[in-house]
């Protein structure tokens, strides 16, 4: 993995790009700030998750100051989960959301915790089952892209943190839209676009200058929070992020945003 230039300036954010842009062309994409070839982003964002993956808890915690958790209970409480529901974690990591929606769908649904990273799906296996949570929960290493998953199979669909690394976000919210049962929803959860300049200040501040070194201290690795940092900034906006959701045949898209626009909920059916 080539990693990005850790001495990125804060000073410099201004001139930085701050929402997701198109690639120069069909064949390239974003890797934080870097323009690669699409074939080596899935390669690249492996790498980062590979080296985070034990650690990941922990740095959501310190990054976070535990918020995430907050978040993560709004979404829960938003997908409107039912006993016998069948609940697709995308991009599910160390197992969260999967861990509360067990609970909820009970013995007759199921939830399948999926993820394209290995290591992060490993380290969530082993947390939920080190939590007695077996009965009721699958394991599928899978690309948001090309879900191997029949059509209208799922109730509820979550991504939470997962789609800004995506190498084609409108495919994949093509592909799940096909496995949502008529009725069902998406609710992806993901950084996005602060209200206020003063708080996106602060944010950019924090993000670049103490993130990394954060990153470094704790889990060894500062180059990838650096990535994480940008990942973040060319991320569709609130706006952007709704009206590709509705181009993906979502309908009745909506988005709350949380703790000021650093982190939104969106939210999509499909009928």
């Amino acid at each position: 993995m080539s990693p990005t230039d850790q001495n990125s300036q804060a000073s410099d954010l201004s001139t930085t790009p701050q929402t997701s842009v198109d690639a120069d062309n069909e064949s390239t994409t974003h890797f934080g700030y870097k323009t690669i070839e699409k074939d080596d982003k899935i390669s690249m964002v492996a790498g980062v998750f590979h080296s985070v993956a034990k650690q990941y808890d922990v740095m959501n915690d310190l990054m976070s100051f535990g918020i995430h958790r907050l978040w993560k209970r709004f979404t829960i409480d938003a997908s409107g989960v039912r006993p016998g529901n069948k609940v697709l974690d995308l991009a599910g990591g160390t197992g969260d959301l999967t861990a509360k929606f067990s609970k909820l769908v009970g013995r007759e649904g199921k939830v399948i915790l999926a993820d394209i990273n290995s290591s992060m799906l490993n380290v969530g296996r082993d947390k939920l089952r080190d939590k007695g949570l077996v009965q009721n929960i699958e394991y599928v290493q899978a690309n948001a892209e090309y879900l191997p998953f029949e059509e209208n199979t799922f109730d509820i669909v979550t991504i939470a943190f997962g789609l800004r690394n995506v190498t084609d976000k409108d495919k994949a919210l093509r592909s799940i839209y096909s496995v949502l049962k008529p009725g069902g929803r998406l609710l992806v959860l993901e950084f996005s676009k602060p209200e206020h300049e003063l708080l996106n200040k602060a944010y950019d501040f924090y993000s670049f200058n103490i993130l990394p070194k954060m990153g470094e201290l704790v889990a060894k690795n500062g180059e990838s929070y650096q990535y994480l940092a940008e990942s973040i900034r060319m991320h569709p906006d609130q706006e952007t992020l709704k009206d590709m959701m509705e181009k993906a045949g979502f309908e009745q898209t909506s988005f709350k945003n949380l703790t000021g626009g650093v982190v939104a909920l969106h939210k999509g059916y499909k009928f």
